[in-house]
């Protein structure tokens, strides 16, 4: 097999792996996407129902509410762009290392605030785990896409 056949065989190989893996993958965007949009939506629409639904009461200072509604529309952001990787294939890789950095860091910044504030309710540590795993499948998504060798 001559160098340029390899290499055709090789993308061939590729792109075969990538095709299996792109409903699931797309899956996987779709539902994680709405999640955090969702999510997102939530604070910064609703966020007294939001909150309260983890048994946390918020007060109506301006500044406060500012403070909690702004990574709202950075999370609904995020997520409508995971979304978007769903179903425009070039955006694939970009949107699995936005669901791998807005679950990962919203996961361990939990683990911080367990470590340095206590144990919060079941409902928030399950949000943790959602948030690991779900960043590790991104992860592991990103590790499988051609052109990350």
């Amino acid at each position: 097999m001559t160098y340029s056949n390899a290499t055709a065989h090789h993308r061939h190989q590729s792109a075969s792996a990538a095709s299996s893996h792109a409903p699931a993958t797309r899956l996987f965007l779709a539902l994680s996407g709405a999640m955090l949009a969702l999510v997102g939506a939530s604070i910064l629409f609703v966020p007294h129902a939001f909150y309260a639904s983890n048994q946390i009461e918020l007060g109506v200072q301006p500044n406060l509410m500012s403070e909690i509604r702004a990574p709202g529309g950075l999370f609904l952001a995020s997520g409508l762009v995971i979304v978007a990787g769903a179903f425009r294939s070039r955006l694939q890789q970009f949107a699995l290392a936005i669901c791998a950095i807005s679950f990962g860091m919203t996961g361990l910044s939990r683990l911080v605030s367990l470590f340095f504030d206590g144990l919060p309710t079941a409902s928030i540590l399950i949000a943790l785990g959602i948030e690991l795993v779900v960043a590790a499948i991104a992860l592991a998504r990103l590790a499988t896409r051609p052109g990350t060798e």
